[in-house]
């Protein structure tokens, strides 16, 4: 490296790691990874600390810090510290994804992320910081931790990016956004894990109702429906079958016939906005590879897309993710509202609630929410 590469590495913006773990194929590996220079990605920022939360036997963080001569500290506090710089960082990385944590009652994996979040309000409070956060995927697995976290970085005024890495990735074909200033029905197709994966399909889904006329004006209720009772809901015309079969028209490799006989217990989350808009957000678990949606606009008109994630390493939807993260850090204005990664939050927590209930939920936490999508973020 010459002289002149030295001095625009040093100058790069500096941040922390706080993950759960970092294991091959994990969301720490395919973020953190990026931002070393992995996966043919071109860093911007620099990660200088690490705090590994669990080092599981796969544990590939510790010889990846070892090997970049970055310190792994044995708190929250002491990796966004960074003493070792002997300057402030510039942001924080919260990757609380993966890793060996209870269930509880309403099958949500019970991720430390209030703790995180206390801990790194507590370290950025006694070093007088106000930087950028990213936290990876939704808020906590319950309302009344997510709605502190929210409170906190509002009040604090703390430029934060969360939510999911699926919104970021093209649309095929695409559309504009203008067809959704009228829309009145979204119907999301997902896969697999029904709260982790579902978490991506109410991200989708909200990606695309924000950008009705007017923005977002809160939800009023969620109501989950599992196995059979899914496809009964369509046979009685409550749920909008033809949207459903015009989502999967859009994607690659769906298994033939219809998804009832592959599916034995399908999971369908029905999200009633208080504007009368109607979300469908259907868990077809291996039935299909990647996520879609079709929305009908008031005239009637059918619109259908996938989201280009990719199938499988290096999983490029990750590096549109890295670069806002990036983008965030070096600009703190974050590409997406934090109102929308609390109601995201609150639809997949009171969607789960729904489904141990056996019954649809009001939302009272979420019938306030309203913003309006961030305006274009420019790479």
């Amino acid at each position: 490296m010459c002289l002149n590469e030295m001095k625009a590495w040093n100058a790069r913006k500096k941040v922390a790691a706080i993950v759960t773990e970092y294991r091959p194929d994990s969301h720490a590996e395919v973020i953190i990874g990026r931002l070393l220079g992995m996966f043919g990605y071109n860093p911007q920022i620099e990660v200088v600390s690490l705090y590994l939360d669990q080092v599981p036997s796969n544990d590939i963080g510790t010889a990846e810090a070892q090997f970049r001569g970055i310190p792994i500290y044995t708190s929250i506090e002491e990796a966004i510290a960074a003493p070792h710089i002997g300057i402030p960082i510039d942001g924080v990385l919260i990757i609380g994804e993966h890793g060996d944590y209870p269930w509880n009652e309403k099958r949500q994996k019970r991720y430390p992320r209030r703790r995180f979040f206390e801990e790194t309000f507590r370290a950025l409070d006694r070093l007088g910081l106000t930087i950028p956060i990213f936290n990876d995927k939704h808020l906590s697995y319950l309302m009344e931790d997510a709605e502190w976290i929210y409170n906190e970085l509002t009040r604090r005024g703390l430029p934060f990016l969360g939510g999911s890495s699926i919104p970021h990735a093209p649309q095929l074909p695409s559309y504009s956004s203008t067809q959704l200033h009228q829309v009145k029905e979204i119907f999301v197709i997902s896969w697999l894990g029904v709260e982790s994966y579902g978490f991506h399909g109410m991200e989708v889904l909200q990606a695309a109702a924000e950008q009705r006329h007017g923005g977002e004006t809160g939800i009023c209720s969620v109501q989950a429906l599992e196995g059979r009772s899914v496809w009964a809901a369509m046979e009685r015309g409550d749920v909008p079958e033809d949207l459903m079969v015009q989502a999967l028209i859009a994607l690659r490799d769906v298994l033939p016939g219809h998804p009832r006989d592959h599916v034995d217990v399908p999971v369908l989350f029905i999200i009633s906005y208080n504007d009368g808009l109607k979300g469908y957000v259907l868990q077809l678990q291996r039935f299909i590879r990647e996520w879609g949606l079709a929305f009908r606009a008031a005239d009637g008109l059918i619109t259908a897309a996938r989201c280009d994630s990719g199938m499988g390493r290096p999983y490029k939807h990750f590096e549109k993710l890295t670069r806002l993260i990036e983008q965030m850090v070096l600009t703190h204005h974050s590409p997406v509202s934090a109102e929308r990664t609390f109601l995201t939050t609150g639809m997949i927590n009171h969607g789960m609630e729904s489904l141990q209930l056996g019954r649809r939920v009001d939302t009272p936490q979420l019938q306030s929410i309203c913003y309006s999508p961030v305006e274009s973020f420019i790479l």
